[in-house]
């Protein structure tokens, strides 16, 4: 038998050996940009199934409440990584060109922006040039109705006659509903179930989602804090390469996803957030863009154009500046990125 000396000495190593373990992880703060629903599953499955460990990386996830504030956190360093739409990361660039902290997007997720509109059929609104002299209703901060003009633009109308009518998020759809605005902007997978959830069929519903209709906005990406990209930019890439296999899982079953939605957070209603995954997955995430662009990429011709008309329409204080917006320094390869499928 071994002596009491040997299992001490013994013990102590296996101590020794995990508490460096522990100490060899990199620990992250992760920024949602909203609460924890179907979409929020693409960050959960890589906790829940060790992705991130095996990259060393102990990863803190947290809801949000809107893309501007994750940015906002995220260029403080409260956080230092979150999920945001690229438009707001581009704003607050020019708007704070000697800010030190500054995030930059390393991985794109939402390929096409999920900004839409919707309308009741009973008030009539079928096409672009029927909202104009009609009520418009939105949070102020709502990415549809900042993006608005551009949507004016790609379809020949006269934004500054757009009639808006602002409101809390929780009273969006209501509002439509109760006939006080004409149209509301929302996240498609998002204003689509709240209005189904208030018993509207698609045959009650016109939607004009802003890809269709010319708009070639960016959605959400994934960002980082400048100082992270610059002390520790293997920690980042690790991130990334765990994302990317849980999105690989999360497309193949969105059903175990949810799961994991489920135990983070006991009281959403599974069928609901199932639905609304998959509603993000086709309309943002494996779209026709993403894949002739590849998954987490982005087109630089396109990513200028954004670049441009953010400038304009936000009126931001300097020019939004590609260069100092996106990088794929970080991004995995080709072969960790090819999630989407043909």
């Amino acid at each position: 038998m071994p002596s009491n000396r040997f299992i001490k000495y013994t013990a102590a190593l296996l101590l020794g050996a995990a508490c460096s373990s522990a100490m060899a992880q990199t620990k992250i703060k992760f920024q949602l940009d909203w609460r924890f629903e179907g979409p929020a599953a693409l960050f959960l499955v890589a906790k829940s199934k060790g992705y991130f460990d095996q990259e060393k990386l102990d990863v803190t996830i947290d809801a949000g409440n809107g893309s501007g504030n994750a940015v906002n956190r995220v260029a403080s360093g409260t956080y230092d990584m979150g999920f945001a739409d690229m438009a707001a990361l581009m704003e607050f660039t020019a708007n704070n060109p000697n800010t030190p902290g500054k995030p930059m997007a390393v991985m794109m997720v939402y390929n096409d922006t999920p900004a839409a509109i919707f309308s009741l059929k009973k008030t009539g609104i079928k096409t672009p040039a029927d909202l104009i002299g009609k009520k418009l209703g939105s949070p102020v901060f709502d990415a549809g109705r900042r993006a608005f003009p551009i949507f004016a633009k790609a379809n020949g109308l006269d934004a500054s006659k757009a009639n808006w009518i602002s409101m809390d998020p929780p009273l969006r759809e209501t509002m439509l509903a109760r006939g006080d605005v004409d149209a509301i902007t929302g996240f498609y997978f998002t204003s689509l179930l709240n209005l189904y959830a208030r018993g509207y069929k698609d045959q009650d519903l016109n939607v004009m989602m802003y890809p269709d209709y010319g708009v070639k906005l960016y959605g959400n990406t994934i960002i980082a804090n400048e100082s992270l990209m610059k002390t520790n930019p293997q920690a980042i890439k690790g991130f990334l390469r765990a994302f990317a296999k849980a999105t690989r899982d999360v497309l193949a079953n969105p059903e175990a996803a949810i799961k994991v939605l489920k135990e983070k957070d006991g009281l959403i209603d599974e069928k609901l957030e199932l639905r609304r995954l998959k509603l993000a997955i086709s309309s943002a995430i494996a779209t026709p863009h993403a894949k002739a662009e590849g998954y987490g990429q982005v087109s630089l011709p396109r990513l200028t154009l954004m670049a441009s008309q953010v400038s304009d329409t936000y009126a931001t204080k300097t020019r939004v500046d590609p260069s100092k917006i996106w990088t794929a320094a970080f991004l995995p390869s080709k072969e960790e990125l090819n999630v989407l499928g043909k």
